[in-house]
């Protein structure tokens, strides 16, 4: 069975940046900023509405609905250089 990613814990770590946390323990600091555009990320450019992200379903949420896949996030965890 293939390996489904979900997060698990998610802390802000300011600039667009959140800590996750994986499933599968994998944890590391994603950037966000090239994700704020477009109609439904919009809002999240605002630090303030930004900071309101949660998790629902395994993955990132906003209040308005926007989140994204968490597979794409674990992805994008493991090529990421910030830590």
């Amino acid at each position: 069975m293939e390996f489904l990613p979900t997060v698990v814990r998610a802390e802000y770590r300011g600039e667009y940046r959140i800590c996750l946390r994986f499933n599968d323990g994998a944890e590391r600091t994603v950037d966000f900023s090239e994700w704020v555009t477009g109609p439904i990320f919009e809002p999240l450019r605002e630090p303030g509405y930004f900071e309101r992200f949660f998790l629902d379903g395994g993955t990132v949420a906003w209040p308005n609905g926007a989140d994204i896949a968490p597979e794409t996030l674990y992805e994008r965890a493991r090529s990421s250089e910030v830590a």
